[in-house]
């Protein structure tokens, strides 16, 4: 499955609408990695929290071409006691006023320690005992319920930015938050409705929506949609 995916995604980056510029790729903003995987020096940890940690309000989703907008909240996330980089994922989309439920999981399968660390404006985390800053890479599957409206499932990759804070627990990393460009938790792929052999772009993050078309989100210092857009869903936004 997973294959079959990275060949879609291919393919779907070589179509015309990938022609279009495309905005919101590097959730590192400009700092670097290790090319080394640590995966397996982190399985102990819970990084669950780093996924439930966003307020509904702050991520922000699009699906099809037009960009409709699409709501994602967790409702629950359970690591697996067998498969230490398994989480059992629960939560609930909606579109248009459509709130469809779903199930499914995500398999972490990459760490990398960030390593041009960055303590913020003033340096004002230098000194919170920070042990870790990491990016976490992996895959994730959802099916929506047969029962939700116009059901289907979700697939794809997703990119987390997290923390080892000085009591050796993992959180949330929003050390660059006041950054322009700042987003986290970029889960990107597509979603296919049931009986279809169509996928369609499905894409949500925390602040901003990753690999998105340039001339979707306009704000400088915070996500704003163009007028172009607001028609999808987005009306409510026009004076956030």
């Amino acid at each position: 499955m997973r294959h079959l995916l990275l060949i879609f995604l291919f393919a779907f980056a070589n179509s015309g609408f990938a022609q279009q510029e495309i905005c919101r790729t590097d959730i590192l903003l400009g700092n670097k990695i290790s090319i080394e995987n640590q995966l397996s020096r982190f399985e102990q940890y819970d990084f669950s929290s780093v996924w439930l940690a966003s307020e509904e309000e702050t991520v922000y989703g699009i699906l099809t071409d037009d960009y409709q907008r699409i709501q994602i909240k967790f409702t629950s996330i359970i690591k697996n006691t067998t498969f230490p980089n398994h989480y059992s994922v629960t939560g609930k989309s909606n579109v248009a006023g459509n709130i469809g439920d779903f199930s499914g999981e995500i398999i972490v399968d990459t760490i990398q320690q960030i390593v041009s660390e960055n303590w913020g404006v003033d340096d004002e985390y230098k000194d919170k005992g920070i042990i870790f800053q990491g990016l976490l890479t992996g895959n994730y599957y959802f099916k929506e319920t047969l029962s939700s409206p116009h059901a289907g499932s979700f697939e794809g990759t997703l990119k987390s930015l997290f923390l080892i804070d000085k009591d050796n627990q993992v959180a949330y990393n929003a050390i660059d938050m006041i950054s322009d460009g700042y987003f986290n938790n970029a889960f990107v792929g597509t979603w296919t409705l049931y009986g279809s052999e169509k996928p369609e772009i499905c894409n949500w993050g925390d602040y901003r929506v990753p690999y998105s078309k340039c001339d979707f989100d306009i704000g400088s210092g915070e996500f704003s949609v163009s007028d172009t857009y607001l028609k999808n869903g987005w009306e409510n936004l026009k004076n956030n």
